[in-house]
Parts: structure tokens; C-alpha cells; sequence
């Protein structure tokens, strides 16, 4: 019954014009109250529901957001796509998800073209940094394209991007690491092609300095975010480093595997050897010890990039000059747990 209704239909219970309806349906046009409320009350009597379609073609917009992302099996894609999902529903979003099966992909010309050809209102690009998967981008393209926000991603001037300050929360853990009286402090960094990692590796090196100690690269072994680089990583700085004092691992995956490695040596944690991770899943505060970690709100995150999204488009739509494009970094917080402070 409710498919079949129309605008028509509704006009004619309500003893008005399809036009009246349309203005009521659409929040359009100075209509007496009395008038609204007969429409109302018609729509609700016959059940009658939007032409969404209908609707998008007069208004030239599809309420839709097309978010191309990566990894949502992981815990941190999937909490920036939870966040995504949240705040476009309270605007009034459908969501259309293209999902990649490589974060470094790099040609994406068919992918933007297919978002393009299905008139999406924005794009929210939720792949993270590695590589050169932004070498597709420049104004010539982004002109071509709706507005779109980056995540997990490297600021640029002219580009509308949300992210963690990395460096940061690297800062903060190798700081409270030090605070505790640690001096050898190494790192198990992220795969190296990702600017996350970069960024963390470079908040270490950066405060080991400040307070007069080394970033030897001896101290640095490379993982997958895996819990099994973890683990192999914390072998080979067992093996290449035995005085470690601490661990800044990229990571809470992968401390899982270090914290394994650690007690089958037979180190005391935090006595021997104190470790910080990076994430705060939901899992680190059961480890055993209970992991001291940086939590990035990633829900935050990704809420925050739709936020931004539909001030642009609306700036757009209401023909606004002065609306730029900026990235807005959002601060992480250290969550201190047993495995680094007795």
C-alpha cells in the first residue's frame, strides 16, 4: 500500500495542491500552520513516503557519502568507520563503501570516476598513507571531483584532512618511558612505508634526544602491526640489544606478541623491561600485565571527517566563498596501565 501512494493522492485528501504537498514534504515555501497540519495529517493517514530519488534529482543532491577505506577487519579502521556511520546517519547520510583490498594502491582514477558517475554529495577517503597511494592527487583532479576529506594522512595545504597527531603519541609514551627511569628504550615500529609509523618513529627519536639519549637504529625493529612481528621484533631485540629497559611498541597488536616473547625470557614486566603500546583496543587493558597504552579516538575521528564534510557541502550549496579547507589534527591520550609503572 505505502509504495503506491503519491504526492497526488495525499494532495487530493487534504483538499490541497500537489505543490502545497511537495512544499510541506520538502520544508519549502510560507504555508499557514493550519495548512501544514492537514498535510500531515494526510501523509500520516495514507502512509505516504518520500520519492527519495525524486527528491534528489530536484534538489541536485543525493544525500549520499561515499567512503573509500581499508582494513575495516582491524580494529582501527573499523572504530573510524564506526564514527563515520554514526555521524552521517544524525545528518541524514546514506553511505556507499568501496572497499580496497591494498592500502598502496595507486591508481584510483576508476574508483573516483565510479563515485563521481553515482553522484555522491562527498567522499571521505579512509585509506590510510603508504607509499605513494596520494600521488593521484592534484588540484587539476581534486576540481574534478566533490568535496573530499582524508584520513590517516599527511596535512597539506588545500586539502580538507582529519587525523592523530602520531608524533605526538609517540612523545607521550617515550616521555613517560623516560619519566619512569628507563634509558634504554627501544621501539617496534609500524611497516615503515606508512607515514603513521614515520610519524611515531620520529616522536621517539625526537624525545630520546631531548633528554640526552641515543635513537640508536639498533633499538628499531620493524613489524606488520601484526602480533607475530610483534613477537619476532621483541626476539631480535632481545637478541641485538639485552639491556633494553623498555619497549615503545607502534602498536597494541603487536605488544600482545612482545609482552608473549618477554615473559617466556623470563623479564619481569615492568621490573625488567616496561612497554608502551599504541591504540588502546579494547583487549590491552587484559593483558597480562594490563597494557599501558595511547589511545588515538578514532570514533572521533572518523565523526569529525563527516562533520567537516557536510560544512563543505553545504558552504557549496549555499554558493559560500569563503569556506577553505584546512586539516585538523586531534590530540591522542595516554592510557597508563600496569606494564610500565609498578
Amino acid at each position: 500500500m505505502e509504495m503506491h501512494v503519491t504526492l497526488h493522492d495525499v494532495a487530493k485528501l487534504a483538499g490541497v495542491s500537489t505543490k502545497t504537498v511537495s512544499r510541506v514534504v520538502n520544508n519549502q515555501g510560507e504555508l499557514s500552520v493550519a495548512t501544514r497540519e492537514r498535510v500531515q495529517a494526510a501523509i500520516e493517514q495514507l502512509g505516504y513516503r518520500p520519492n527519495i530519488l525524486a527528491r534528489s534529482l530536484v534538489n541536485r543532491r543525493t544525500n549520499t557519502l561515499a567512503v573509500v577505506a581499508w582494513g575495516i577487519d582491524y580494529y582501527g579502521p573499523s572504530q573510524t568507520v564506526v564514527g563515520i556511520e554514526n555521524r552521517s546517519d544524525d545528518l541524514g547520510y546514506s553511505l556507499l563503501l568501496n572497499l580496497r583490498t591494498r592500502p598502496d594502491e595507486t591508481k584510483m582514477d576508476h574508483v573516483l570516476d565510479t563515485l563521481v558517475d553515482r553522484r555522491v554529495d562527498g567522499i571521505i577517503w579512509a585509506v590510510p598513507e603508504v607509499g605513494d597511494n596520494r600521488a593521484w592527487i592534484s588540484p587539476d583532479r581534486l576540481q574534478q571531483l566533490p568535496p573530499i576529506v582524508f584520513l590517516s594522512a599527511r596535512p597539506r595545504d588545500g586539502l580538507m584532512s582529519v587525523s592523530v597527531d602520531n608524533g605526538c603519541g609517540a612523545i607521550l609514551a617515550t616521555q613517560h618511558l623516560i619519566e619512569q627511569g628507563r634509558r634504554r628504550i627501544a621501539q617496534i615500529a609500524g611497516p615503515m612505508r606508512w607515514w603513521e609509523s614515520r610519524e611515531r618513529l620520529s616522536g621517539w627519536e625526537t624525545t630520546l634526544r631531548e633528554h640526552g639519549l641515543t635513537p640508536s637504529p639498533d633499538l628499531v625493529v620493524e613489524g606488520d602491526w601484526s602480533a607475530a612481528s610483534g613477537a619476532q621484533a621483541m626476539q631480535t631485540l632481545l637478541t641485538r640489544v639485552p639491556d633494553i629497559d623498555a619497549v615503545f611498541v607502534a602498536s597494541d597488536q603487536m605488544a600482545m606478541g612482545a609482552l608473549g616473547v618477554l615473559h617466556q625470557a623470563g623479564r619481569n614486566i615492568p621490573g625488567d623491561v616496561a612497554l608502551v603500546g599504541f591504540d588502546n583496543i579494547p583487549e590491552s587493558a587484559f593483558y597480562w600485565p594490563p597494557l599501558t597504552t595511547v589511545f588515538q579516538q578514532l570514533i572521533d575521528v572518523g565523526s569529525l571527517a563527516v562533520q567537516k564534510l557536510h560544512e563543505w557541502i553545504e558552504s557549496q550549496r549555499k554558493e559560500e566563498t569563503g569556506f577553505a579547507p584546512q586539516a585538523t589534527v586531534l590530540m591522542p591520550q595516554l592510557i597508563v596501565r600496569q606494564s610500565s609503572a609498578s
